[in-house]
């Protein structure tokens, strides 16, 4: 398939700058059995059912954005893309001369690092990324949460603030890992956690760690050339156990989000769901057959985008562009701070 395919026109002003003011307060195109319905979030509770399972993705974002300098001189950015172990990250590096192997960084605040530096050493590089390790004792998640800043996705306008630092994360978030958050969990706030238990639908958990190759278009001709980013995950036991007894009471699997899709799907590759921890650069498009989940929940993503296309594989390519313009011209908000979708799978 040509990546242009899944293309489309987004009037600029749609696209989210900022948060609802309450988490929840969002639309909802609810799409199933070949017809969209405009709805709010919080019909959720009357869309999904008892003994429904709904899956989640607990992963929390860091403070991955750092700004400072070369010891050698010249202004430096570093977006972590992975924390590889107490001291050690994968990073993107933005500089006028890129670092050699054995040089080092000065990264913070500029009125901070000059007096109180935080010195990481350039390792090398490991493909598209640079290997960086931290020298300070502390851990790097601590180290980050005190001298980073917020990693905002490309599209949102503004630098972090004390807004970001509460909406662009879920009220369950747990593991600290994601360098973007998993969008489609944003909307839900404990009130609408504890109806739907009361409401006798399960709430089950996975991690992935979103990277910033979620907001990175395909640039290739076609969909088929594209080489996928690859993200860490991990699937509980529990969350097995949850899904199988949904199903044998006749519930349905509701995946929140894409990331908690490709977890899902990535664990179930030899057909059969399984716990553990694992590495995933799953690319889906039209023609997959999807193994676990029924129902997915999520934002609107960009055009041209792996997720544009995994929604497209799920919902059905027609049904689901068609879908996209009729957002548009209801002016539903777009992407991280935009509004939802509720899609039912469209099995060939």
């Amino acid at each position: 398939m040509r990546t242009d395919e899944f293309d489309f026109v987004l009037p600029e002003q749609l696209i989210a700058q900022h948060p609802p003011p309450q988490r929840g307060a969002s639309r909802l195109l609810y799409a199933h059995e070949g017809m969209l319905e405009d709805c709010r979030f919080a019909d959720l509770l009357r869309l999904v059912r008892p003994k429904d399972v709904l899956v989640l993705n607990d992963t929390r974002v860091i403070k991955a954005r750092l700004f400072g300098s070369k010891k050698s001189g010249g202004e430096v950015e570093v977006l972590v893309e992975r924390v590889l172990n107490d001291h050690e990250v994968l990073a993107q590096l933005r500089a006028s001369h890129a670092p050699k192997a054995g040089s080092l960084l000065y990264l913070a605040d500029p009125s901070v690092y000059l007096t109180d530096p935080l010195e990481v050493a350039v390792l090398g590089r490991v493909g598209e990324f640079f290997h960086l390790r931290f020298a300070s004792t502390e851990h790097v998640l601590e180290l980050l949460d005190r001298y980073g800043q917020l990693p905002l996705p490309p599209y949102i306008c503004h630098a972090a603030d004390d807004e970001d630092e509460q909406r662009y994360q879920t009220v369950f978030a747990r593991v600290a890992g994601a360098v973007a958050a998993p969008t489609a969990g944003l909307h839900f706030d404990e009130t609408m956690l504890q109806a739907l238990r009361k409401q006798g639908v399960q709430l089950a958990y996975v991690t992935l760690h979103v990277g910033a190759g979620t907001f990175q278009p395909v640039r290739t001709e076609h969909i088929h050339n594209h080489t996928m980013h690859s993200e860490r995950y991990e699937i509980p036991q529990a969350t097995v156990e949850a899904i199988a007894q949904a199903r044998a009471a006749g519930g349905r699997v509701i995946a929140v989000g894409t990331t908690s899709m490709r977890a899902l799907e990535s664990a179930a590759a030899s057909g059969e769901l399984k716990s553990g921890e694992s590495e995933t650069d799953i690319f889906i498009t039209p023609g997959y057959h999807f193994r676990v989940a029924e129902v997915l929940l999520t934002n609107f993503h960009l055009p041209k985008s792996t997720l544009l296309m995994l929604v497209c594989a799920f919902g059905g390519m027609e049904q689901m562009l068609a879908a996209y313009r009729h957002a548009v011209e209801k002016e539903y908000r777009f992407f991280s701070y935009g509004d939802a979708m509720l899609i039912e799978r469209k099995d060939s």
